[in-house]
């Protein structure tokens, strides 16, 4: 309550306003006001505002059939679902966020949802969680065990991370604990996201830029596999970052730093991290990223953390640049040192994703990351197709709010019957942490004909049979209670494993291969055979399963260092990541010898691997190419290096007469990523000498 003092100011000050005449602008916005309100009265009274018209509101993409799943009054306004193992729609329902906390004195609510006759249409939620402590939650993942009795359920509401436990199956919260702390700024979009499940046991999450360090459930400030405290402080990371780590939150590791907002990340069973992430509003430059671990990703400069305005000003002040360059300045694509992205797909607000690995969808779904974007009202599947070390990405819709602009799907998630299940938050605006309506959110389901009843299917995790059939399924929840239960057989599980390798399709193959890779005494010969597969992402698959249990990734990387695949050899890269290993220089410098000059991922990779041992790696590099280093693809090599035998070279390549403006500046450029040493004095010497 405010002092008497105050309260008294804030009464006479009122009076007085409200004596004194308008001036001719607030005259104008009193005037509006009611118009205002009266225009906002007519959009929530819509005919489309009914969900009887909520399919009717969308397109639905081809060879697609959309149902509403939920709707008000059974719940509102999702920020996050997961869908467990029966299918069951998990949901952080959000009132109280922002400029409308307070609206539900009691809390937001963790629900639950289900079908229970199959029609496609919840009939049954429950409460699992409601309070104070969970307001504007923006993820969950749902864990249950294997006897039923037990579910354990994380939920992201910075600045924590929650661990809870029903412990007696009836869909209510027991118990609760705190897995992390510190994670970020309350009532943030872009702090804590949501954990997913990687096929390889760990558990996988992010935050965008107000994130900014992550500590233990004592408040102790987490140190990563790498040794660095993990925050955003530029020593290493910056901004937004994807994480690793053990279900009981051990094994921390930054897989990717320098994010603006990375609303979730997704894990393929091969072990790939997928994900989007947003731009300053109004910029077009929203984007989607294959996840190249231990990369930085460019959102600010690596070396000052000014943001991208300062070099989009900067090259404009030369000339005038057009706004469709924005993007390349935007995420700092032309440092040294940043990951390329994947696919720039413009204005919007990117939410949830997925990849989805079912087949009841057409195929041009299969296999595909999905994902939602609440800006321009869509869910939309990015067909991949490799290219080089990378990949490029298409655009294929899913479901579109055409009619209903309120439509803003918030995240999407695949069902154990292999259809998608898509949280709309349902609003008259997004961005700007704004909330417009209160009393309103839906649930769809997107499916194909025939297939419109909902039931999930029975798994039986009792036998190694059973769980290893259950391993094949497209969720994520079912996975995770079949990997739990092939982990417990142990050697009892190989065989049903290594059929499921020799005879499963390629993803199906990987699942059983993370888990082969971890029998005791065994898991080194189930690698070597992956290592050998004549399909590139199970040999990408078992040098990451190398890495992972350590399985002599030296060995591996050994094995395929001259892999015809520049994806296998892009993860040979990576795989040289801090090595101390005394073979490490040399297998760097013969995979620094097979980059094209093209292929900027390929060349971000050789950066990530040589990171620390940049002038062992580079050395070694130079030992083999002799005098032949000044090659296009040479050139480029040097142009990523922060060895202190670069700056040299920089200096001949800047001071040649035949190079471009542009090539000279682009290598001025990279000089400033080396680290202060002599040579570079003496670099930067020679260029100022030779006239530039």
């Amino acid at each position: 309550m405010k002092n008497p003092r105050s309260l008294k100011s804030w009464l006479v000050a009122g009076a007085l306003a409200s004596a004194l005449p308008l001036t001719p602008a607030l005259n104008a916005a009193a005037a509006a006001a009611p118009a205002k309100a009266a225009t906002k009265a007519a959009a929530a009274a819509d005919p489309m505002r009914d969900p009887a018209n909520a399919v009717a509101g969308v397109d639905v993409g081809k060879g697609l059939k959309a149902q509403l799943f939920a709707s008000e009054p059974m719940m509102f306004s999702p920020s996050d679902i997961e869908v467990d193992h029966l299918g069951r729609i998990w949901i952080c329902e959000v009132k109280n966020y922002r400029g409308r906390k307070g609206s539900r004195p009691e809390g937001d609510r963790i629900l639950v949802l289900e079908d229970t006759d199959g029609d496609g249409k919840a009939d049954k939620q429950t409460v699992f969680y409601q309070g104070n402590d969970v307001d504007s939650a923006l993820g969950i993942c749902v864990l249950p065990s294997l006897d039923g009795k037990t579910t354990k359920v994380i939920v992201s509401c910075a600045p924590n991370v929650f661990i809870f436990t029903d412990v007696d199956g009836d869909l209510k919260s027991d118990k609760k604990e705190l897995l992390f702390t510190k994670v970020g700024q309350p009532q943030h979009d872009h702090s804590t996201h949501a954990f997913t499940f990687g096929p390889d046991g760990k558990l996988y999450f992010n935050y965008g830029n107000t994130g900014k360090g992550v500590s233990d459930k004592d408040g102790n400030p987490i140190v990563d596999l790498q040794g660095n405290v993990v925050n955003d402080s530029g020593k290493p990371y910056r901004q937004g970052m994807a994480f690793r780590c053990n279900p009981d939150g051990t094994a921390f590791e930054v897989l990717g730093h320098n994010f603006r907002n990375n609303y979730e990340v997704s894990v393929d069973s091969f072990g790939t991290l997928w994900q989007s992430d947003n731009d300053d509003d109004g910029n077009r430059s929203v984007r989607i990223n294959f996840v190249m671990e231990f990369g930085n990703y460019g959102y600010v400069d690596e070396l000052s953390g000014a943001g991208w305005g300062t070099a989009w000003k900067n090259a404009n002040a030369k000339t005038k640049i057009s706004d469709d360059y924005k993007p390349i300045y935007h995420w700092h694509q032309k440092d040294p040192g940043v990951v390329p992205n994947l696919l720039v797909t413009g204005q919007g607000s990117p939410t949830g994703i997925c990849v989805y690995e079912g087949d009841l969808l057409p195929e041009a779904f299969r296999n595909q990351v999905i994902h939602c974007d609440a800006g321009p009202n869509v869910v939309r599947a990015y067909p991949v197709k490799k290219a080089g070390a990378g990949y490029t990405a298409s655009i294929e819709p899913i479901l579109t709010g055409a009619r209903d602009k309120w439509f803003r799907p918030s995240d999407v998630c695949v069902a154990p019957d292999g259809s998608l299940i898509v949280a709309d938050w349902y609003d008259p605006g997004v961005g700007g942490h704004a909330m417009g309506d209160l009393d309103r959110g839906r649930v769809f389901r997107v499916t194909v004909d025939g297939a419109e009843s909902y039931k999930a299917p029975k798994h039986d995790f009792s036998t190694p049979a059973g769980a290893a059939a259950a391993l094949k399924n497209p969720n994520l929840t079912v996975r995770y209670l079949a990997y739990t239960a092939l982990r417990g057989f142990g050697a009892g599980a190989e065989t049903e494993l290594v059929k499921l390798f020799t005879t499963g399709a390629p993803h199906h193959r990987a699942r059983a291969l993370w888990l082969l890779a971890q029998l005791d005494g065994k898991g080194a010969a189930h690698v070597a055979t992956a290592l050998k597969d004549q399909n590139e992402d199970l040999r990408i698959t078992g040098l990451r399963a190398a890495r992972r249990y350590n399985l002599d990734p030296i060995g591996a990387v050994t094995q395929l260092v001259k892999d015809p695949s520049p994806s296998v050899r892009r993860e040979c890269a990576i795989a040289l990541h801090h090595s101390k290993a005394p073979e490490a220089p040399k297998l760097w410098a013969t995979l620094a010898q097979q980059h094209d000059g093209k292929d900027r991922w390929y060349l971000e990779a050789l950066g990530i691997g040589a990171d620390r041992q940049d002038d062992a790696y580079f050395g070694a590099w130079l030992a083999l190419v002799g005098n032949d280093w000044n090659t296009p693809a040479g050139r480029d090599i040097i142009w990523r290096a922060r060895s202190t035998k670069t700056p040299a070279l920089i200096a001949k390549i800047a001071t040649d007469k035949n190079v471009t403006p542009e090539d000279r500046e682009r290598f001025l450029r990279a000089l400033d990523f080396v680290p202060k040493c002599k040579e570079k004095d003496d670099a930067l010497a020679a260029i100022a000498l030779g006239g530039l």
